[in-house]
């Protein structure tokens, strides 16, 4: 594995983000390409910001690497972030959306990109069994310390999807994990493969204006975070055998103050 210069990167780092907030796209686009050179892992996710610029190839997914360092550094005020200042409150809508609709309670629950353990909190009362899995070690020890899953795994989702040998689940629930994939074909693909005919798939992602995405599937928004088009999230759906219940729009998030608009989407697999 190649060593990294740590001091070399973060000069280069804090100089093409100097480049971004400054306005000049091309030449921050050079200087993290400058970074990608140094640390190819891309712990510091410079593909995904030159994308969000509108430049180079948009990327299949975020970095595991940028996803793992990114929630290992703020797994300890993560919830105080996300729920308290940029007023995040998904995992509590999936709960009232699963009321709402008679759906459960559940044997076995597939928490994906579980976090710290919100989605989990939310649906312990729903479900038998709850198995967690996420991409950061620190999470998942703070999700652990709160006794709310029968199982947990560090690992990436679809990784796990694939590699799973345990027993198909219920529902599955991925909120606030489509931010950071974009091509959606292996995520639903390994849920398909993991789950029992007639179980639910309940995720949020985040969208942007029609005319942003210009034709594209999936895109890099200003933020840093993948948008999906809800034409391309039906589609696939429906190819990878889910019948969609429905998609609710629904406020992901603020961002400086602002609302992130999104879609809160459950689907039933056909098997």
């Amino acid at each position: 594995m190649q060593k990294i210069d740590e001091e070399a990167l973060a000069q280069a780092y804090n100089r093409a983000l100097a480049l971004e907030k400054s306005g000049d796209v091309d030449a921050a686009v050079k200087a993290y390409e400058e970074v990608l050179a140094i640390d190819p892992d891309d712990h510091g996710g410079a593909a995904v910001r030159i994308a969000s610029m509108g430049r180079g190839e948009t990327p299949d997914k975020a970095p595991d690497a940028y996803v793992t360092t990114l929630f290992d550094q703020h797994a300890e005020v993560f919830e105080d972030v996300l729920v308290e200042q940029l007023d995040y409150h998904v995992p509590l809508l999936v709960r009232q959306r699963l009321q709402a609709l008679s759906l459960g309670p559940f044997a076995r629950m597939l928490d994906l990109g579980c976090g710290t353990g919100l989605t989990g909190g939310a649906l312990r009362d729903m479900a038998d069994d709850i198995t967690g899995i996420d991409l950061s070690e620190n999470m998942v020890e703070i999700a652990h310390e709160k006794d709310l899953y029968e199982t947990l795994y560090v690992a990436e989702v679809v990784d796990f999807l694939e590699d799973n040998d345990d027993a198909p689940f219920d529902l599955v629930t991925a909120t606030d994990v489509l931010p950071y994939l974009g091509a959606l074909e292996a995520l639903f693909f390994g849920v398909a493969e993991n789950i029992n005919a007639g179980g639910l798939l309940i995720f949020s992602s985040e969208t942007l204006p029609d005319e942003s995405f210009a034709g594209r599937p999936f895109m890099v928004g200003p933020h840093q975070r993948f948008a999906h088009a809800p034409a391309y999230v039906r589609e696939r759906l429906d190819a990878t055998g889910f019948d969609l219940l429905e998609m609710t729009d629904i406020t992901v998030r603020k961002e400086e103050g602002e609302p992130i608009a999104g879609h809160l989407v459950i689907a039933r697999f056909r098997g």
